[in-house]
């Protein structure tokens, strides 16, 4: 099968690409994606969340893949939940729509990513979205991406904004707005709209599934792709598996790598581009020795504090709260409201760890539960809890291969905490979390807090060190720029490669200030334009020079 472009990788990003682009009816499009459809009622109902990110029993749109051991986490092996259907991570996060700061692009177009600037990437943001507010300076009302108000936030979480607000925390009511600093409710990627309302918008539920019938868009499920096909230095195609069969399609303009930060720089060594010593490691033959593919990898580390309580307006399990989820569940299919439609993590806060802090280094999500290891540990009863995570972490790890066979997962070392700053601004932020979670307004909701832990600076530092996880925002394996370690340029092409690129979070050159769905959507978007404008500027070329 021949295809103008081919887009591994039906996430956030490639979901975007491929309803972008197959709006041209004279080009056509494929995408290959490994999990479903993404259409499933754990998918579209929002607290379907708890039954896919835990992986438990067993994996459900989860690629659940798993750490090397951190030495800084007592050599712990960290759990990495990413998504595995049409959708990607968008399906299965908690919805939270934050684009991060000014400063985060500015510092991006800095480092080398010419036309990423806050003012060259808003417009993106706001031709995705269709926020419920409306259009203004900062959002847009007409984009394919619902951004929508809670539809029914708990109790509890109001009361969890009161108590930061009772630590001299100003209101905010929107974290994308001029200024992020402050504590209020997240918006959320929610229908918003009759038909839907209360569902989760995915990037499918967005982008592609309303144009899954185009006759110049094929879709492929339950394809995994193995390896890009080339001739010379020119990606040609992509072979997948599928039913244990090998099959490949052929690409006449790009093959768009949309597979993630672990999985792209991952499928980029698979077919021989990347570092020269990691690919002899495992006895690929080197296409082209790319230093960078794989390396810069950023995340955010994250610490919870749990408490267990005798409130009844949130999530728990046992009887009583299985009878409530079930009243919860008529209540949404009925009108979309009540607890389904919940994103769990409904309040949050971006705070400054200190006043010499020029703007918020720690991030707050507030949940109406017990996560505790991602919901793998569960605990009987009711109960509420708070994350906070290091927003612009020092520490950077890597991607790397575990052998040659491209079935197997990739080595993911994220080396959380090797740069201790990252240790010292947690542990402030700790600090500040737990004095907000004790504080009178939240008093009638706390019974007992889970995993105690000294309150000195080592008791916290150990308790980090046994109990902190990711919250799930790993970027900048391919990263965009123009130095020795960059995968791609501002165009996002692969830098030595002809007619491949990587568009997803794998080219932030640094992580952004919050949850990273919004802007691996940005990404696509503006990829998709540059994209249909070069072809727009070849085509041009090509009709001159017939006339000539």
């Amino acid at each position: 099968m021949n295809f103008d472009y081919v887009i591994v990788g039906g996430g956030s990003a490639g979901c975007v690409l491929a309803a972008r682009l197959s709006e041209d009816p004279s080009v056509s499009v494929c995408l290959l994606e490994a999990g479903g459809e993404g259409k499933s009622v754990l998918v579209r109902a929002p607290l379907g969340i708890a039954a896919m990110v835990s992986a438990r029993p067993f994996a459900i749109n989860n690629w659940a893949f798993d750490s090397v051991p951190q030495t800084e986490l007592n050599d712990r092996v960290t759990f990495h939940p990413r998504g595995k259907a049409l959708g990607g991570s968008s399906a299965i996060n908690a919805q939270l729509y934050i684009r991060g700061t000014k400063e985060d692009y500015d510092g991006w177009a800095e480092q080398g990513a010419d036309g990423w600037s806050f003012d060259d990437v808003l417009p993106y943001f706001k031709k995705a979205e269709c926020n419920q507010r409306g259009e203004s300076e900062l959002h847009g009302a007409d984009g394919p991406l619902q951004v929508s108000e809670q539809q029914s936030p708990q109790k509890i979480s109001h009361a969890f904004i009161a108590a930061a607000e009772g630590r001299q925390i100003k209101r905010n009511n929107d974290f994308n707005g001029a200024d992020q600093e402050g504590v209020g409710l997240y918006q959320v990627t929610q229908f918003h709209r009759e038909d839907k309302r209360g569902e989760r918008c995915s990037a499918a539920a967005a982008y592609l599934h309303p144009v899954m019938d185009r006759p110049n868009l094929t879709v492929i499920t339950h394809a995994r792709s193995t390896k890009v096909l080339f001739e010379g230095k020119k990606a040609i195609g992509v072979e997948y598996n599928r039913k244990r069969s090998l099959a490949t399609v052929k690409a006449n303009r790009e093959v768009i790598l949309s597979a993630g930060a672990f999985q792209s720089p991952h499928l980029l060594m698979l077919s021989g581009i990347g570092p020269a010593d990691e690919l002899a490691k495992h006895g690929i033959p080197v296409l082209h020795d790319l230093p960078g593919v794989g390396k810069n990898l950023q995340d955010h580390l994250d610490y919870t504090i749990s408490y267990r309580s005798d409130k009844a307006d949130m999530l728990g399990l046992g009887v009583r709260p299985g009878i409530q989820l079930l009243k919860e569940v008529l209540k949404w299919r009925k009108d979309g409201s009540g607890m389904v439609a919940s994103p769990a993590a409904e309040g949050g806060a971006f705070l400054k760890t200190s006043p010499d802090v020029e703007r918020p280094d720690i991030q707050l999500h507030f949940v109406i539960s017990i996560i505790d290891d991602h919901g793998r540990n569960l605990y009987g009863g009711y109960g509420f809890g708070c994350h906070v995570c290091v927003l612009r972490p020092k520490s950077t790890g890597e991607v790397g291969l575990n052998s040659h066979d491209p079935m197997d997962a990739p080595r993911i070392d994220p080396k959380y905490l090797s740069e201790a700053e990252d240790l010292e601004v947690l542990v402030k932020g700790i600090r500040m979390t737990r004095d907000i979670m004790e504080s009178p307004e939240l008093a009638s909701y706390r019974k007992e807090i889970l995993h105690d832990f000294d309150r000195d600076d080592e008791g916290i530092k150990k308790a980090i060190r046994e109990r902190a996880e990711t919250v799930y925002h790993p970027v900048g394996t391919c990263k965009m720029g123009q130095d020795g370690m960059a995968v791609v340029g501002a165009d996002l092409k692969v830098h030595g490669i002809e007619g491949l690129r990587v568009v997803d979070a794998s080219v932030m050159p640094s992580l952004i200030s919050g949850n990273t769905n919004a802007p691996t959507i940005m990404i696509a978007e503006k990829a998709s334009d540059i994209i249909r404008s070069e072809a727009t500027i070849e085509l041009e070329h090509a009709k001159v020079e017939v006339t000539t």
